[in-house]
């Protein structure tokens, strides 16, 4: 296929948090838009920069939902151009590679999912609770929900649990399409219905998960909350969903009475004491609780792609405007060209508000 590398729209890697988040932002909006984007200084603030295995996964994901054609696409690369072609609908499995995270993988897949031509649905394979990104847990309990507001209907569903290093993971996914996205509008904190969670862990004994539990639900307590309920999760070899590395960890959802989920977590890692593990998790939340915003940090730079393709105006009150965040919204306007308002400081609460471009699914009668 001859491409008119005139029609790409250049987007630099090396902006704002110059990390892999840039490169997954541009090739969904790409996909969804139709428009070639060639991204370049990829992860240049990290090292190594370049291309990793799991970054280039995610882009292959796409490529295959699109029918893209994509050059540069090797471990490494610093360069990558995505020429998308036609959205095709069906089943697909990728495997991320060890404990690359398989819900970084999905949250470049879903918005094509959400604007192909019927139902996707995906197998990956990989890393399901890892550092540096949302664990599937939170994906189901807190970013699912709150893009059904939005009209797009998804599942997620953990098959077996991954953690560092061999990974191992198997998630399975699948979403509806939509003939065009409702705005959101998650500016109401209200008051806090109830707090839930699960303590997990795999080839553990069962006091670790007992112990994460207790440790979240008394620093809780300290501070005043009640009606809190924290499921156990030991996993154990022979159990179809244990992993298989050892591993374990806390996550936590506080259900608001403005219908928003409030999400923390932690991971557990060699030499980190149980009780440690489940209280850095409810600190965590009890931050993000006080700014009294319905939307925590990392919920905030999920959802600015789907409002740059909602059909009207959203808006969100964040707990911490984070440097994810600015550069979601810049991304969003330089290939989408909706407009987005800010108010706030990164690393404060913030309101953020944006016109959406009211993306239709034109595979969809």
């Amino acid at each position: 296929m001859e491409v008119n590398r005139i029609s790409e729209i250049a987007i630099d890697g090396s902006y704002g948090e110059g990390g892999g988040q840039i490169l997954r932002v541009s090739i969904s909006l790409s996909a969804v838009t139709g428009k070639p984007v060639r991204i370049y200084n990829i992860r240049a603030k990290r090292s190594p920069s370049g291309l990793r295995t799991q970054h280039a996964t995610a882009v292959k994901a796409v490529a295959q939902v699109e029918d893209a054609e994509v050059r540069g696409l090797k471990v490494g690369s610093s360069e990558v151009s995505f020429y998308p072609k036609s959205p095709k609908a069906g089943d697909l499995i990728f495997d991320a590679g060890t404990a690359a995270s398989t819900t970084l993988i999905l949250q470049s897949l879903m918005p094509a999912m959400a604007f192909s031509p019927g139902r996707v649905s995906v197998e990956v394979r990989g890393g399901t609770n890892a550092p540096w990104a949302p664990a599937v847990d939170y994906l189901q309990g807190v970013l699912l929900p709150m893009l059904s507001k939005m009209g797009l209907k998804g599942n997620v569903t953990l098959i077996c649990r991954g953690f560092y290093p061999r990974g191992g993971g198997v998630v399975k996914a699948s979403v509806e399409p939509v003939k065009k996205l409702q705005p959101i509008v998650l500016t109401d904190f209200g008051e806090v219905k109830r707090i839930s969670g699960l303590s997990y862990s795999s080839r553990l004994p069962s006091h670790v998960v007992e112990r994460m539990a207790r440790s979240a639900e008394q620093a809780l307590k300290e501070k005043g909350y009640g009606n809190i309920s924290i499921g156990l999760e030991n996993l154990q070899a022979g159990y179809s969903k244990c992993a298989i590395d050892v591993g374990c960890g806390i996550i936590l959802f506080a259900e608001l009475s403005s219908g928003a989920i409030v999400g923390s977590d932690s991971l557990g890692t060699l030499g980190k004491p149980a009780e440690k593990v489940g209280r850095e998790a409810a600190m965590r939340l009890l931050a993000q609780l006080r700014t009294k915003a319905p939307v925590d940090r990392h919920l905030g730079d999920q959802l600015i792609v789907y409002m740059a393709l909602a059909d009207g105006y959203s808006k969100i009150r964040v707990s911490e405007l984070t440097l994810h965040t600015i550069t979601c919204i810049h991304v969003s306007e330089k290939i989408v060209g909706a407009k987005f308002e800010v108010d706030g400081e990164q690393g404060k609460p913030a309101t953020i508000a944006c016109n959406g471009i009211g993306l239709v699914n034109c595979s969809l009668s």
